[in-house]
């Protein structure tokens, strides 16, 4: 998996990197062909600004997925993230296994 960290307005620092990388490194248990991940994270350079943070999951087949959130801390922000992607990617999964194994009647 490829994993793309871009900060605008804002430095992107080794501890926030690494951090990026822990949480979105157990995203492919949910989903597993994601191929590519690009984290977007935006803020201001002033103390106590908002940062957004959107995370975009690419998969095979065209598959893409997204998730956005802001907020004040950016570890915060990019949890709550990654948590609101992984159940998208939960809920995808489920009904893709569902899907595949419908009784004909």
């Amino acid at each position: 998996m490829v994993l793309t960290i871009t900060g605008k307005h804002i430095e992107i620092t080794p501890t926030l990197r690494s951090y990026v990388q822990d949480k979105t490194a157990r995203l492919p248990r949910y989903y597993s062909s994601i191929q590519k991940m690009d984290v977007i994270v935006e803020g201001k350079k002033e103390a106590n600004s908002k940062v957004k943070v959107e995370i975009i999951a690419k998969a095979k087949r065209r598959r893409v997925f997204v998730a956005k959130e802001s907020g004040v801390d950016p570890l915060g922000v990019i949890e709550s993230a990654v948590q609101k992607l992984e159940q998208r990617l939960r809920k995808i999964k489920t009904k893709e296994r569902e899907r595949k194994h419908i009784k004909k009647q």
